[in-house]
């Protein structure tokens, strides 16, 4: 019998689901999975069979009381309201599932909080590790509640600061991308997409977990560098003041991305773990223009991408024509190769087995419950403490 692994899956953007996707449509088929999740959408026309269970949105949740407003986080905790009956439910929720499904393995993208209520609850934990200055009590309270870490990436962009303890808990699937569609060349992309056969294309992407690619600036690049033509695939975040330009188009949301990226010649897009590993899969000159995230997971991701010589570190987007032409002269310049060795082509294979190994090993030659063998027997169970005595803690 194989023990059931349950997901929960962060509903901003569509990272988070989309990774998950890609690790259970290679595990076995007879594994049970389960997913819990504010957004359950997400996951429609996925094709392997998952239990779906829909979370309530706290986001934007409002607390009652300005008394329990002013009640200051604990520091091993981030987002932890009071008063909130949304967030008891899906507590609740989660529990409920956890116990009914007798879950061997909670897999957590992402989630600190969770990682401490699988503790509580005696459920095995594996979270999701990501970028960022994460040394803070929450995230280290978390790395130590879990069974392990899985990392999406190459152990060369970890953090330098993570500590040697949690590190020797991770497991590194490599450059996990997760979209499987194959690579075409940049005349049959460019043919494909009715994009101009020569010349200079640079392409600018972004998903959908944050404002979108800032447009004003990209009408400077368009002028400082008018043999090129600039492509915007994504939300675009628009001031109102900008002018288009001829060689500045915007392609709005694509079924493929990746068609995109194979007919640019130099791309700009920011340091979400798809984006990255996209474009190393592809193989194209990268400037990295890290968008803001919490713990600067983004920022994190950029540095480590530019101290290997992968990726140019864009730090702010420029605003004059000199600035513009620099950076391109830069992309120009760097070494594809060293990028494209951070993708691996079986990273979400390697993380599925690894999760599988991990319940199965975890569970190796499990004995049965022994409350619930006490019970069926008639027995009285005594709960853990109740010998210490009355007023124990």
């Amino acid at each position: 019998m194989r023990r059931p692994i349950c997901f929960f899956v962060h509903h901003q953007g569509r990272g988070h689901a989309q990774r998950t996707m890609a690790i259970v449509e290679r595990m076995h088929p007879a594994r049970p999975v389960s997913v819990v999740t504010a957004d359950p959408g997400l996951f429609d026309g996925f094709k392997r069979d998952i239990e779906r269970i829909a979370l309530p949105d706290m986001i934007g949740a409002t607390v009652p009381t300005p008394a329990l407003y002013s009640q200051p986080t604990p520091a091993v905790m981030h987002c932890v309201p009071l008063g909130l009956t949304a967030m008891r439910r899906s507590m609740r929720l989660i529990l409920d599932h956890l116990d009914d499904r007798d879950i061997g393995l909670f897999v957590i993208d992402v989630s600190a909080e969770l990682a401490l209520l699988a503790r509580i609850a005696s459920v095995p934990a594996v979270t999701i590790r990501m970028h960022g200055m994460r040394n803070d009590p929450g995230h280290l309270a978390a790395y130590e509640s879990c069974t392990g870490m899985l990392a999406p990436y190459d152990p060369a962009i970890e953090e330098p600061d993570y500590p040697e303890w949690a590190r020797a808990k991770t497991f590194y699937s490599g450059g996990l991308c997760t979209h499987d569609h194959g690579v075409p060349d940049r005349a049959a992309a460019r043919a494909r997409l009715g994009l101009p056969a020569e010349g200079e294309i640079v392409l600018a992407l972004t998903g959908g977990g944050g404002a979108g690619t800032p447009y004003a600036p990209l009408t400077v690049a368009a002028r400082a560098a008018p043999e090129s033509l600039f492509v915007t695939i994504g939300p675009l975040h628009r001031e109102g003041h900008e002018t288009d330009f001829a060689n500045l188009i915007n392609h709005g949301w694509v079924k493929r991305p990746a068609d995109y990226i194979a007919a640019a010649d130099i791309v700009i897009g920011s340091a979400g773990d798809n984006t990255v590993h996209e474009i190393a899969k592809i193989g194209r000159p990268y400037i990295c223009a890290p968008e803001w995230r919490y713990f600067d997971e983004q920022t994190g991701k950029a540095q480590r991408l530019a101290a290997l010589g992968a990726a140019i570190h864009m730090a702010r987007w420029p605003g004059d024509f000199q600035g513009w032409q620099a950076v391109l002269a830069e992309a120009r310049t760097l070494d594809v190769s060293r990028l494209m060795r951070l993708y691996d082509p079986d990273a979400a294979s390697h993380a599925a087995d690894w999760l599988e190994s991990r319940v199965d090993t975890l569970w190796a030659d499990a004995r049965p419950d022994a409350a619930e063998t006490a019970a069926v027997a008639g027995a009285r169970v005594i709960p853990i403490g109740e010998s210490l005595g009355a007023g124990s803690a």
